[in-house]
């Protein structure tokens, strides 16, 4: 598959790390699987691994943290 970000750089399987700003919370999750473009380096979610994330930065908003930086976890 091409990236539509570069539009010629093909997507391999890879990590990423993802940084989620929702008003005064800051969530960093590293080693996020990811299809990652080999050209411009742009990262690509399956949309169950987007899901998880999205649940880990509703819960760090809940407990009204500051910074929290993960490491993904299946």
């Amino acid at each position: 598959m091409k990236c539509v970000v570069c539009k010629g750089g093909e997507l391999a399987p890879g990590k990423t790390t993802v940084k989620v700003q929702r008003g005064e919370t800051l969530v960093i999750i590293k080693d996020v699987p990811a299809d990652v473009c080999q050209d411009c380096g742009e990262a690509y979610l399956d949309s169950n691994v987007a899901k998880k994330i999205e649940q880990q930065v509703e819960e760090a908003v809940a407990r009204h943290t500051e910074i929290e930086i993960l490491r993904y976890a299946a």
